[in-house]
């Protein structure tokens, strides 16, 4: 301090000898310094403003999301961790959707905070086996029908009941049984009651195993042993139970599988009345359908079930087939799926036609 003290005293001094009457060459700016301004490039302040609102706006959606879907999570930690998993999958969504170059769009649902881990553990629950290593059904009754329609919907003619919810339970192939058998009761009986899917995740356990996973053949023979309540009696718990199977409101005779990796075949049964199949739904589109014909990349590993239930052809000639789902109205177009038919692949899209089967009454 006293150094830069005598300093300034020194340069006071010195303009007190100065003579004031001479010019001076500073002309009274002498102690002004002109500083450079930092240079900014707009380009990158817009980019980083749209960044800011961008993320702003997927944290303001992830909490509508929330409310919607009755999602609380345990921490902030956690919190973090799923919007993570819900930002990505939005991006996706939108970057699909902008793209514009496919016959389906995608939308968020009830899964858009999950792994692809979580999703299929909880969400599918279809046990594939090789047919050559499991009883088959009786011989295919509908091999000569040659007046299939040109479209069926069983959806139209009463034969099927409302979109349920599998929820956090690997049950879909109860799902897809109870779905087919409803279907072949109202075309038989005359009339259409939901079935208990939870008699089946309680009950038929000698070779399923409830929530973590079964197969749609071996429900059938469990159903033709022993019958099935009806949903009201039995109501759905989302859990695997204590068995109750006092209750068998509606009986079937057997089952029958469709040939494998034959769509024409596949149409002829489908033509006559609902059909379970079992599919590869794990893909990340197929996770996010929302609306349209999906024709999206899927292979032949089959881990999901759902219930045929109609086909036609959509308004650009795009051959469909119409699937009912059990993860409720809030997926797909109220909780239905037209896949593309007739792909050119003998087990067709998501290996649609390499397991069906249907029951017998």
């Amino acid at each position: 301090m006293n150094i830069g003290g005598a300093k300034m005293k020194r340069l006071i001094s010195c303009d007190k000898d100065k003579d004031n009457s001479k010019p001076s060459n500073h002309h009274g700016l002498g102690f002004f310094f002109l500083l450079p301004l930092p240079l900014t490039n707009p380009v990158k302040v817009f980019k980083a403003t749209a960044r800011s609102l961008h993320e702003a706006s997927l944290t303001e959606k992830h909490e509508q999301w929330m409310v919607e879907h009755g999602r609380v999570y345990k921490d902030e930690a956690e919190k973090a961790k799923r919007f993570k998993i819900f930002k990505e999958t939005v991006e996706y969504i939108e970057a699909f959707n902008k793209a514009g170059n496919k016959s389906y769009v995608l939308g968020i649902n009830r899964f858009s905070d999950l792994t692809n881990e979580e999703f299929l553990s909880a969400s599918t629950g279809y046990n594939y086996k090789p047919r050559k290593d499991v009883s088959q059904g009786t011989s295919f009754r509908y091999a000569d029908v040659s007046d299939a329609p040109p479209s069926m919907n069983w959806r139209q003619k009463g034969a099927v009941t409302g979109v349920k919810d599998q929820a956090a339970c690997g049950c879909c192939w109860a799902f897809s049984t109870v779905a087919a058998v409803e279907g072949i009761h109202k075309l038989k009986a005359g009339e259409l009651i939901s079935l208990s899917e939870q008699q089946l995740v309680d009950c038929d356990t000698s070779s399923n195993h409830g929530c973590s996973g079964g197969r749609m053949d071996s429900a059938f023979n469990f159903i033709a042993s022993n019958g099935i309540a009806t949903e009201s009696e039995y109501p759905y718990q989302g859990a695997d139970g204590t068995c109750n199977n006092d209750q068998g409101a509606v009986q079937i005779t057997g089952y029958e599988d469709v040939p494998q990796n034959n769509e024409d075949a596949l149409l002829q049964a489908v033509s006559k009345q609902p059909v379970s199949v079992g599919i590869e739904g794990s893909g990340m589109d197929f996770k996010n359908y929302k609306s349209g014909v999906f024709s999206g990349d899927c292979g032949n590993n089959l881990d999901h079930a759902v219930t045929l239930v109609g086909y036609g052809t959509s308004e650009d000639g795009t051959k469909y087939w119409l699937a009912k789902n059990s993860w409720g109205t809030s997926w797909g177009e109220d909780g239905y799926m037209r896949l593309q038919r007739d792909t050119g692949a003998p087990e067709g899209l998501c290996g649609i036609a390499s397991q069906a089967s249907y029951p017998t009454a």
